[in-house]
C-alpha cells in the first residue's frame, strides 16, 4: 500500500522581540527568565541556526577548537581607518541530554586599536539573575561567559558580547513552529502481546469516566444538532482530556452526544464493538489488534495514549447509560482535496441519520478551518465543506491555544527524513496562552479570515506517546513524498 503525506497542523509564523539584522518586525514575546531547550539533537540544532545565518547572507564558519559557529564580521556605521567598529556573531551549542540542546547566538563587537577597552565578561545585556528560557527547571543558570577562544580579528579588540534574542527566536521558529505530518496508510509492524498504557485502569461496570477541570466558555456550543470542530496539536495530553471534558458537560445536558476521531473509516466496526464492551483487557486488546490504526509502522500522533483514553471515557459515558457514538471519519488512502472529501463524506452521513447529536470533530488544523487556506486556492478543508453542507449557524470551529510545551508527532527534520518522536511545540504570540492560566473556550465576535469562530486553550502542552511502540525490526519503511524517512526514534 502507497503512503501519503500531509499537513496536519498549520506551520505557526514567528517573531522576536525586536527587529532582526534584516530589519524584519519580531514578536513581543516575554523577556526570558530560564534558558529554552530544545528538543532536538545539537547538531540538528547548530544546522538550523547556520541556515538561518546564512539566509541573512552571512557567511558562518566553524572553529576549528571548538563546536562553535561564527560569522563574517560586517562594519557598524561608516568611520574613518582606526576608529572602525565591526561586530560578527558566535553561535554556541550545548548538548544536554540525546535529544535536548541549548543555542545561544552572541553578536560580538571589536573596536580598531581600542586597547583601553575592557572585554565584558557578561553573557548578555538583559539584566542580572537572568536563566535564559526553557520548559525545563534542571538547566544551570547562565554562566558568565569569557569568550575565551573566539574568533580574532587583526588590529581589532574584542569590547563585548551580548546575547542576541531576535536571533534565537528564529532559530526557535524553524524548531518548533513548524508543519506537523498526517501518516495516512501503510502497513502494521507492532504485535501486541502484553499492552500496558500509562494511567490506564480497569474497567467496572460502574466506573465513571475522568471528566477533570470544569473548561470555562464551553456552554455556548452545547446544543443539540450543534456540529463543533476542533483544531488537534497531534500526541498532548491536554487536547484528548479537555475533549472528554466536553462530552461530559454535553451529557450532563441530556443530549446525545458523538466523537468523531481522526481514524480510518474502515475501523467503524470495531470502534462500534469496543464502545459496547466492558471495557476489560481482552477488549483493549481486540481493538489493538483488529486495528491496524494502533499498530503503524510511524505514528503521528493521532494513535496516541491520550486518544485511546478519550475512547475509554466515551466508553465509560455509554455504560452509564448516556446516549455516545464513535465516529471514524479519515481515509485511508487519500490525500489532498479528495481526503477532505471522503472525510465530509463520513461526517454528513453521520449526520443525517443523528440531526439531533451534539457532534465534537477533532482533526489537525487544517482541516477544521471553516474558511480557505492562503497557500492553495483550490483545497477546501473539511470545515469549509460541512459548513456548505450543513446550516451555517450550526458548525462551530475551534483553533488551540496554548503555552510552550511539548507534543509528539512527526515531521521533516533538516535533512528531510520523517522524524517521529517528542518534540518542542511553541505558540505564535497570537494564541499564546499566560503560565497558569485555566484552560478555557473564548469565542470570537465574527469568524476569523480561516473560519474560526473561537479558540481552545489547552494551557502547556505535554507530550502523549503512541499506545504501541515500533517493534525493533519492521518492515520496509515507506518513502516521503519529500524525502527519504528516518528511522523513529522510540520514546520512552
Amino acid at each position: 500500500m502507497r503512503w501519503y503525506w500531509t499537513l496536519g497542523l498549520m506551520c505557526m509564523g514567528c517573531a522576536s522581540l525586536s527587529r532582526g539584522l534584516d530589519g524584519n518586525p519580531v514578536d513581543t514575546e516575554p523577556v526570558p527568565t530560564v534558558e529554552k531547550v530544545f528538543l532536538v539533537p545539537v547538531d540538528e540544532a547548530l544546522f538550523v541556526t547556520r541556515r538561518v545565518l546564512e539566509e541573512q547572507r552571512l557567511d558562518v564558519f566553524e572553529q576549528k577548537a571548538s563546536s562553535d559557529l561564527y560569522s563574517a564580521s560586517w562594519e557598524i556605521g561608516v568611520n574613518q581607518k582606526g576608529n572602525r567598529t565591526f561586530e560578527r556573531y558566535l553561535v554556541r551549542g550545548e548538548a544536554v541530554g540525546p535529544r535536548q540542546s541549548v543555542i545561544r547566538i552572541f553578536r560580538l563587537q571589536y573596536r580598531e586599536a581600542d586597547q583601553a577597552v575592557e572585554v565584558l565578561a557578561e553573557p548578555g545585556s538583559l539584566g542580572p539573575g537572568l536563566k535564559g528560557y526553557t520548559q525545563f527547571e534542571t538547566h544551570n543558570e547562565f554562566s558568565r561567559q569569557t569568550f575565551e577562544g573566539v574568533p580574532e580579528m587583526e588590529g581589532f579588540k574584542l569590547r563585548r558580547g551580548t546575547r542576541d534574542l531576535p536571533q534565537e527566536r528564529k532559530v526557535l521558529a524553524r524548531l518548533e513552529m513548524v508543519p506537523s505530518l498526517e501518516l495516512v496508510g501503510g502497513k502494521a509492524s507492532a504485535p501486541v502481546r502484553s499492552v500496558k498504557v500509562a494511567g490506564w485502569e480497569a474497567a467496572t461496570p460502574d466506573a465513571a469516566p475522568r471528566c477533570g477541570e470544569p473548561l470555562e466558555g464551553v456552554a455556548p456550543l452545547l446544543g443539540s444538532g450543534q456540529t463543533v470542530l476542533v483544531a488537534d496539536p497531534l500526541g498532548t495530553r491536554q487536547l484528548p482530556e479537555a475533549a472528554a471534558r466536553m462530552l461530559c458537560d454535553a451529557t450532563e445536558r441530556k443530549l446525545p452526544v458523538a466523537l468523531a476521531l481522526s481514524m480510518p473509516a474502515g475501523d467503524q466496526a470495531v470502534l462500534d464493538e469496543y464502545l459496547a464492551s466492558p471495557g476489560g483487557d481482552a477488549d483493549l486488546e481486540r481493538l489493538l489488534v483488529v486495528s491496524d490504526f494502533w499498530r503503524r509502522v510511524d505514528q503521528d500522533g493521532r494513535s496516541s495514549a491520550g486518544m485511546l483514553h478519550l475512547i475509554e471515557a466515551a466508553r465509560r459515558l455509554r455504560a452509564q447509560g448516556h446516549a455516545v457514538s464513535l465516529v471514524a471519519f479519515d481515509s485511508s488512502t487519500a490525500s489532498g482535496n479528495a481526503r477532505e472529501e471522503e472525510m465530509a463524506k463520513h461526517l454528513l452521513a453521520f449526520r443525517q441519520e443523528h440531526p439531533e447529536a451534539w457532534l465534537l470533530v477533532l482533526a489537525g488544523d487544517v482541516h477544521v478551518r471553516t474558511g480557505t487556506v492562503g497557500w492553495d486556492a483550490k483545497f477546501e478543508p473539511l470545515g469549509a465543506r460541512l459548513t456548505k453542507a450543513l446550516p451555517p449557524a450550526s458548525v462551530r470551529a475551534l483553533d488551540a491555544g496554548f503555552e510552550r510545551g511539548a507534543h509528539y508527532g512527526c515531521r521533516f527534520n533538516v535533512w528531510q527524513q520523517v522524524d517521529c518522536d517528542v518534540h518542542g511545540i511553541n505558540p505564535t504570540a497570537e494564541v499564546r496562552q499566560e503560565p497558569d492560566a485555566p484552560r478555557k473556550v473564548a469565542l470570537f465576535a465574527a469568524p476569523s479570515e480561516t473560519g474560526f469562530h473561537g479558540r481552545l486553550y489547552l494551557g502547556k502542552l505535554s507530550a502523549s506517546l503512541p499506545v504501541i511502540q515500533r517493534a525493533a525490526s519492521g518492515p520496509e519503511k515507506p518513502l516521503a513524498t519529500h524525502g527519504t524517512p528516518q528511522k523513529p526514534a522510540t520514546a520512552p
